[in-house]
């Protein structure tokens, strides 16, 4: 399994967040809003840390999975534990993990990070560095030794 990639981490907006709790911009219960299902995965699917909630401070905060992707169809959008996620990757040729913190005490939550999983590389799954460049259509000069020229996948978005 190759290791996570696209990785986008929330933390900037989380500060930028309990900045504007603590000016007194934001109040408390606009912050501390997590759903019954967020909380419910939390409890079954999450996994505790060791971090304090930055809100209540009293209780210790629950990371929850979540996973989306084309070829998951109906359990797309479904809460897993970090235990299930490498064997979906090795059977998975792309998905996304979106990473929720979420504090059962006070119903703090906010996205801590996104990142990309599965059997795809970043370069069509050329591992060896054999993938040829190509400008237009054509060959460049030096770029490998097969003649017919071969189109680059463009990385999603």
């Amino acid at each position: 399994m190759r290791g996570s990639r696209q990785v986008v981490d929330y933390s900037l907006q989380k500060r930028a967040v309990l900045r504007e709790l603590l000016a007194g911009r934001v109040g408390t219960y606009d912050v501390c809003d997590a759903s019954p299902y967020l909380k419910n995965a939390a409890r079954f699917h999450g996994e505790p840390t060791e971090e304090r909630c930055p809100i209540c401070r009293s209780e210790n905060l629950t990371h929850v999975h979540y996973i989306y992707g084309d070829e998951l169809k109906q359990s797309a959008g479904q809460a897993r534990t970090r235990a299930e996620l490498p064997a979906l990757a090795m059977t998975l040729r792309e998905f996304q993990v979106f990473v929720v913190e979420v504090c059962l005490g006070c119903d703090w939550n906010h996205l801590v990070e996104q990142y990309l999983l599965g059997r795809d590389g970043p370069a069509d799954g050329a591992e060896d560095g054999s993938e040829q460049d190509t400008v237009g259509g054509s060959v460049v000069p030096g770029a490998g030794t097969d003649p017919a020229p071969r189109r680059r996948r463009e990385a999603q978005r």
